[in-house]
């Protein structure tokens, strides 16, 4: 929970999945988790309640914890680290797909679009978002610097790349979702002038 934010935020509940079979047996350390809260943390001035799931990759648990963030824990965002590549065990994206109301194919065309200023693999990344009843669920990178790229863009390229979140609280909107407001240091969310509402303090 962001503590210092004012109460005048709508608050918003995030669940982030990290799938990864070393990880959740305990062969090493998870960094997908920690990394997401840091960066979501920083640039989410809404009071943040967290979800955290740390799984195996294994299609029908990657689809069952998706389904009981969006439709028991009440999550408005869920982020995925890990599995996303094209490896037999990499079945992130299927898992998504399976509970999907619909697909924002955008968010990981600009993903791939993002990671390619940085290696020529990140052609194989297969992560795809969707929308789960007023949910956004997006698969992410598994390592703590792409996360980050990726989220946040290349503002200081020229010309900018534009980061993948800064969509996301218009689309939270769009699904009914609470009014996410991030630091504009961070990341400057889009949104058209009509649904913009004053700037807080």
């Amino acid at each position: 929970m962001n503590e210092a934010v004012s109460s005048t935020f709508e608050p918003v509940r995030i669940g982030v999945v990290s799938v990864s079979d070393r990880a959740s047996s305990g062969v090493y350390e998870d960094k997908g988790i920690p990394a997401l809260q840091d960066w979501l943390g920083r640039a989410l001035r809404n009071p943040i309640t967290w979800e955290t799931r740390l799984i195996p990759d294994e299609q029908d648990t990657i689809s069952a914890a998706l389904r009981e963030l969006v439709d028991t824990a009440g999550c408005h965002l869920v982020l995925t680290t890990g599995g996303t590549g094209p490896a037999p065990r990499d079945v992130t994206p299927e898992a998504t797909l399976a509970v999907a109301d619909k697909l924002m194919p955008g968010f990981g065309e600009q993903m791939r679009a993002i990671s390619l200023n940085f290696v020529p693999t990140a052609i194989l990344s297969r992560q795809v978002a969707v929308i789960r009843g007023q949910a956004l669920i997006i698969n992410l990178p598994g390592q703590p610097k792409s996360i980050a790229e990726t989220l946040q863009g290349l503002p200081q390229a020229s010309p900018p790349v534009h980061g993948i979140f800064a969509a996301v609280p218009y689309c939270i909107d769009l699904i009914g979702g609470p009014y996410l407001e991030t630091d504009p240091a961070l990341c400057q969310a889009f949104r058209p002038k009509s649904a913009q509402r004053p700037p807080r303090a």
